[in-house]
């Protein structure tokens, strides 16, 4: 899940308009997806785990298995401070198999 050194970074900032477009619409992952209040939506933003977590402790391991889960299938890097946030919370969360298909 981290960046491998001396790559340049791997983000949605790279794709194409069709591929943005794929992503915003994937039903293929159940996590892919998640309906939330506007509120919620509002105060998330375009934030990463680094700087938003659910409202609710209760959600934090789903939320940050997600997470994880749509970073790979995307094949998204990581910063290390969001890789310093995961794994944090991650110490915390139990584990569970978690299976993933790649997206492109």
């Amino acid at each position: 899940m981290t960046e491998q050194i001396g790559a340049p970074p791997v983000g949605a900032s790279t794709w194409t308009p069709k591929e943005r477009e794929a992503y915003a619409n994937d039903l293929d992952d159940p996590r892919a997806l998640i309906a939330v209040s506007a509120a919620s939506n509002r105060s998330k933003a375009a934030k990463d785990p680094t700087q938003w977590l659910p409202p609710y402790a209760g959600h934090w391991c789903t939320y940050v298995t997600s997470w994880i889960a749509d970073k790979t299938r995307y094949q998204l890097t990581v910063d290390p401070a969001e890789q310093t946030a995961l794994a944090e919370r991650l110490a915390i969360c139990p584990d569970q198999p978690s299976t993933i298909t790649l997206a492109r």
